[in-house]
């Protein structure tokens, strides 16, 4: 049977197209401004170190790769057939967005992060639950960038709803309840990183990797002696999450270590 031309659903392979470039001059933009909106946003007392925000390049740099990637027939399987719409309707969303929070729309743009979330998720689920990665392509243009993206977008509703709704840092203290929900954001970032890594024997590495580097980056920013010492206990916790994913992935490569699923773990003999 014919694998079939790169032509194939071309139009949907141009609008992945001109959506990942449109989705990735919004991020230059944010850049190129005259205005620097990394240094001139609002200051939460969550909000991280500029550097943090660097993870964009990665992102871009292998969702080029993707947009290359789904001219082949195993990439077409995954991107085309497997995520299909939800690519462009992801990097459309993602770009609304980005413009709504460069330009301190920060209420609107946390509303526009939660469809961003949803529909990372979605995708997320469908390549993690229906396309185990066959060969290197499917590994580092299709599950390491969305893991990546899921990862980094959980941060984002975290860091935009402080934004939207937390005090400003430069104008008022921290009070309590200001640290409580600091705390209980830290919190869930860090389990989520856990959550990361115990999904299976390597975990997903990336997006646990995207929340540490951003616990990290709230540590090295933050002034006030609460956020900067617990972001930084969280940042450690979440470390040996990404340690253990690590881990993981070595005993993949060099041991053959395969999870398997419940039904394989049962014993053959019940009550064994």
């Amino acid at each position: 049977m014919a694998e079939g031309s790169w032509t194939d659903d071309i139009l949907l392979k141009l609008l992945n197209i001109v959506v990942y470039f449109a989705f990735l001059g919004s991020n230059v933009y944010t850049i190129a401004a005259p205005h620097d909106i990394y240094y001139s946003g609002k200051e939460t007392y969550l909000t991280p170190a500029p550097w943090v925000f660097l993870i964009w390049t990665l992102i871009h740099l292998l969702l080029l790769g993707t947009i290359v990637y789904q001219f082949t027939a195993p990439g077409k399987k995954v991107i085309i057939d497997g995520i299909s719409w939800r690519f462009a309707l992801l990097g459309a969303l993602n770009s609304i967005y980005v413009n709504l929070w460069a330009s301190h729309h920060y209420v609107v743009a946390f509303i526009l992060a939660l469809f961003v979330s949803s529909t990372v998720t979605h995708i997320y689920y469908t390549v993690k639950k229906h396309h185990t990665p066959l060969n290197t392509g499917d590994e580092i243009f299709v599950h390491l960038p969305f893991s990546l993206w899921h990862g980094w977008t959980t941060v984002l509703v975290v860091l935009t709803a402080f934004e939207a709704f937390g005090a400003n840092a430069l104008t008022e203290t921290a009070g309590v309840w200001t640290k409580v929900f600091v705390f209980l954001a830290l919190f869930f970032l860090e389990g989520t990183a856990a959550a990361y890594a115990f999904t299976s024997v390597e975990g997903d590495l990336p997006a646990s990797i995207a929340i540490t580097w951003s616990l990290f980056g709230i540590f090295a920013h933050q002034g006030d002696p609460f956020v900067h010492w617990t972001s930084l206990a969280f940042a450690i916790l979440s470390a040996f999450c990404v340690a253990k994913g690590i881990w993981g992935l070595y005993r993949r490569f060099t041991v053959g270590v395969v999870l398997l699923a419940d039904e394989e773990r049962a014993p053959l003999i019940p009550g064994c």
